[in-house]
């Protein structure tokens, strides 16, 4: 259902936009990228534009990382995998890792992974804005639902997860973003409900 209606504000908001498959899966599977196994958790691989959900994640996401059990927690991180499928059909995600290849050092090269990923995160806010215009109110957001995505935001944060590890928390390192800044692209996406507003390149 959540699948079907995030594609159903894709095709509104761009043009020949064309769905993702999606593959559920437990334990592993094989993926245009690899094998894809559970430690990963939900993933978008480009090479056979394919959305992989696995199950498993959820209940980790909600016992040891802390993040909402809320449906709509879930849905946030499914439309954030959707969002890597809008980057590669846009060719965004061809230019990030053309400029990976000529950065100077990991760190640069990180910084494009980070700007991926909040847009990212941007397009899941631009989903929750527009779910229930394009379902006719069959999928409408409850009141807290965006708070309950924003927690789940804040707990999958590069520098909550090097925390939670032990580790420092080193900014050069991430490849996703910081927990506030995770939360501020999905608040814009939300707010703005516009994919034009999700540029987290500028500053990359």
């Amino acid at each position: 259902m959540i699948g079907g209606n995030i594609n159903d504000v894709w095709a509104q908001k761009l043009k020949g936009y064309t769905p993702p498959k999606v593959v559920i899966y437990t334990q592993g599977t094989q993926t245009g990228c690899g094998m894809g196994q559970a430690a990963m958790g939900p993933f978008y691989c480009p090479t056979d534009q394919t959305v992989y959900l696995d199950l498993g994640f959820w209940q980790e996401m909600e016992t040891k990382l802390g993040a909402s059990g809320a449906d709509f927690a879930r849905a946030y991180v499914i439309a954030h995998e959707f969002g890597h499928h809008v980057q590669t059909l846009t060719g965004t995600s061809d230019q990030v890792r053309r400029a990976q290849q000529r950065a100077r050092g990991q760190g640069e090269a990180n910084q494009y992974s980070v700007a991926l990923e909040l847009q990212a995160d941007c397009y899941a806010g631009v989903w929750a804005k527009n779910a229930s215009a394009v379902s006719n109110g069959q999928v409408a957001l409850e009141p807290g639902d965006i708070e309950e995505g924003m927690k789940t935001a804040q707990a999958i944060g590069d520098d909550t997860l090097q925390r939670r590890a032990g580790g420092r928390v080193s900014p050069e390192s991430f490849t996703h973003g910081s927990s506030a800044q995770r939360v501020e692209w999905l608040q814009r996406g939300y707010q703005s409900g516009d994919p034009a507003a999700c540029d987290t390149f500028s500053g990359a």
